[in-house]
């Protein structure tokens, strides 16, 4: 989707502000990414049904919260959704009902080896890539109130395929509950020119990975 979490390319935001000290500020800060891990293993929703969950926050909120209650809201959302909690349950901390069955439970002994072990999304296919490395492409440009991993700052622009990554869960379908759908994934390398316009050096690229269904020929 289109939204105010997609920033790449965009001006008007200020300095990205480095920090050196710890990542959490607060302990809160720590179980609110423990418990998100812990929901997430559990397999009643997939990643990129999560990271659809916060990109459908308020602007006013994605803005201002920060970055751990941004996921706390989402997180909050999904156990509303599929019914593992109540809002009168959130509002005041309590259980008040047998807990729902869940397909996984990550237990605390069993974090370091999964963490270890990570969430391959490298599939296989039965068909070829559509297109070659040197093919001049222009990503199409779509606009979808659904989950994308396509960036606005790239639609319609054209560029050439650098690379080609193989085939990968396709996190449109994904996010919709409709199935992995792998598609080939490939690196399009962009003339800074021609995503930000003129003066740019000619030796200066944007380079953004970008699936199959997001991209078409180049026939200018």
């Amino acid at each position: 989707m289109s939204g105010v979490h997609d920033m790449g390319g965009l001006e008007c935001y200020g300095p990205i502000e480095y920090e050196t000290d710890e990542k959490f500020h607060n302990d809160w800060e720590r179980q609110v990414l423990a418990i998100t891990l812990a929901m997430g293993a559990t397999g009643t929703w997939n990643l990129d049904q999560s990271r659809f969950s916060r990109e459908s926050l308020e602007p006013s909120d994605y803005l201002s919260i920060g970055y751990y209650r941004i996921w706390l809201k989402a997180l909050e959302s999904l156990l509303l959704q599929h019914e593992l909690v109540t809002q009168h349950e959130l509002e005041t901390g309590r259980s008040y009902s047998e807990p729902k069955q869940v397909k996984r439970v990550l237990k605390a002994t069993d974090v370091a080896a999964v963490l270890k072990k990570g969430g391959p999304v490298s599939r296989e296919v039965s068909h070829e890539p559509r297109f070659s490395i040197g093919d001049v492409v222009r990503v199409k440009n779509i606009h979808t109130p659904k989950h994308t991993r396509l960036p606005s700052y790239i639609r319609n622009h054209v560029g050439i395929v650098h690379a080609i990554h193989g085939a990968h869960v396709y996190p449109d379908a994904h996010a919709q509950g409709l199935g992995e759908d792998p598609q080939w994934l490939y690196n399009i390398k962009f003339q800074a020119s021609e995503l930000f316009g003129v003066p740019r050096s000619q030796h200066d690229f944007t380079h953004a990975d970008c699936w199959e269904p997001y991209l078409e020929i180049h026939h200018g």
